[in-house]
């Protein structure tokens, strides 16, 4: 099948296709005398693999070692625990740093009149190079979760 094809059978965007040839997760495809993409039902399986790896948070890298070990039929199943627990634990983390910041914002939102004076905390504090005294508890998480989100 060609790439048009395979997109609509695994879910992933012919320019995802391409994206994941490039970085090796999947073999680069035989082609016909004209130069288009040949996927197998094989490519198909492994390209909707890395759409709900990809679907569960996991980074390009993880997705590579976790496809090492769907091959590897002698693999030990505590290895892909592993690193499942391991990208739970980085899920959570940024769980907390997401409600950190949403606390901060309701609390910078309330103490917004919203009304039609110029004066807003919101952009005060956006607009603060550093903490201060006067910053409130959750404003600095809101700095520091949105540093490590950019």
């Amino acid at each position: 099948m060609n790439i048009g094809d395979a997109a609509a059978a695994s879910g992933v965007s012919a320019k995802m296709i391409r994206y994941y040839e490039q970085a090796g997760l999947i073999a680069r495809p035989q082609r016909t005398a004209s130069g288009y993409r040949i996927y197998a039902e094989s490519d198909i399986h492994a390209l909707r693999f890395i759409r709900r790896a990809r679907d569960l948070g996991f980074t390009v890298e993880q997705i590579a070692t976790l496809m090492e070990l769907w091959r590897d039929r002698t693999r030990a199943s505590s290895d892909v625990k592993r690193i499942a627990l391991q990208h739970v634990d980085v899920l959570e983390a940024k769980m907390r740093e997401i409600q950190s910041m949403a606390k901060a914002l309701k609390h910078l939102a309330r103490t917004c009149h919203g009304d039609g004076r110029p004066d807003c905390p919101i952009l005060d504090e956006l607009s603060q190079d550093g903490l201060s005294a006067a910053d409130h508890q959750g404003a600095h998480h809101l700095g520091k979760g949105f540093d490590r989100l950019r």
